[in-house]
């Protein structure tokens, strides 16, 4: 399948109307347009029409269990998607949106099956984006929008990165420039009492307890092992996620020791004519012996390594390293959501050490 695949650059605060438009006729015809939210690039689909969506599921080469979020201009139309929306989760919305969270609820019959994997579930959220509201709301109807590049990849946070993935697999992408929070919004379960936290994301644990006392986290989002799921209730939890090509390996334990078993493994390597990356820290970085080092940015501002991770694990890719040997963060906060994505993305090859 080859389009051409049409690049509009957008204002990312006042998009232009015309390009708006542009790509709302593409959505409506039943295509598919890349657009940019707060967290990461979407890869839009009218959600209420089987085709586009089924269109949507082959462009990524996503398994047709994995449902997309589906993204609306406004709470209202929630109403429409959900058969039952709690008070709590109106609450949340009210307060939360428009943000990265992403609310699972029962769906109406007005949901395609496809657009919900098959679930009596469907995940919803209200992008923080300019272009990305603008786009829904001229699109006249709701957006089915997983992130927009080939699944199991590295999520976009560019235009660049989405053509790379998906050029001429789709027809349009809204380019304004790279995303802001750069992990994926949280999803969280609310037809389950307490609500159950199933990806953790852009808006953290400690501000969802802090909204709803309970909150509980679902093992999948803090495991460090991967877990065989039968089913699952949200995207991003059950297939492999985030891969860069390179072989990756996480290390986690005390700062120093970290350092020290990693510029260990790196030499091996070295050794072995493998050509080796370190993802490392502003405080550490200085500290590796390897071909290609690139610092995710300072541990104390966890904002700024969300943002940069999926960034330099593509980098890592152009740069043509073997093996990428990344450091562990603290959890806390952002945190969880960026620990949650370097295990996924090593396919669970931890290495613990203590000093």
């Amino acid at each position: 399948m080859s389009k051409k695949t049409l690049v509009f650059k957008v204002n990312p605060d006042s998009p232009e109307d015309d390009l708006i438009s542009q790509a709302a006729s593409i959505i409506r015809r039943g295509g598919l347009v890349a657009f940019p939210t707060e967290t990461v690039y979407g890869l839009g689909a009218d959600a209420l029409n089987p085709t586009a969506v089924s269109a949507l599921f082959e462009a990524k080469m996503r398994p047709r269990d994995n449902p997309p979020i589906v993204h609306v201009g406004s709470i209202e139309d929630v109403y429409k998607l959900a058969e039952n929306v709690p008070d709590k989760a109106f609450r949340l919305m009210e307060f939360l949106w428009p943000g990265p969270l992403t609310i699972i609820l029962k769906r109406s019959r007005l949901v395609p099956d496809v657009t919900a994997a098959g679930l009596d579930t469907i995940a919803v959220r209200m992008p923080r984006h300019s272009v990305a509201l603008a786009l829904i709301r001229k699109s006249g109807s709701p957006i089915a929008a997983p992130s927009a590049n080939l699944a199991g990849r590295p999520s976009p946070t560019t235009a660049q990165h989405v053509l790379e993935d998906l050029e001429g697999r789709i027809d349009a992408i809204l380019d304004a420039g790279p995303t802001h929070i750069g992990v994926e919004s949280t999803v969280l379960d609310m037809t389950v009492d307490p609500p159950q936290i199933l990806r953790p994301g852009g808006v953290p644990y400690e501000v969802l307890k802090s909204f709803l006392w309970e909150v509980t986290l679902h093992p999948v989002a803090t495991s460090d092992m991967e877990l065989h799921l039968n089913h699952t209730r949200s995207p991003g939890i059950k297939h492999k996620h985030y891969a860069p090509k390179a072989e990756m390996f996480l290390v986690e334990g005390s700062l120093k020791a970290v350092v020290r078993k990693i510029n260990e493994l790196a030499e091996d390597y070295r050794r072995i004519g493998r050509k080796v990356g370190v993802l490392a820290t502003d405080e550490t970085s200085s500290s590796y012996k390897a071909d290609v080092v690139k610092s995710l940015g300072s541990r104390s501002n966890l904002a700024e390594i969300a943002k940069n991770l999926f960034r330099l694990l593509r980098d890592f890719d152009s740069e043509g390293v073997d093996v990428i040997l990344a450091e562990s963060i603290p959890t806390d906060g952002l945190g969880l959501a960026v620990m949650n994505r370097l295990r996924k993305a090593s396919g669970y090859k931890i290495l613990r050490v203590n000093e």
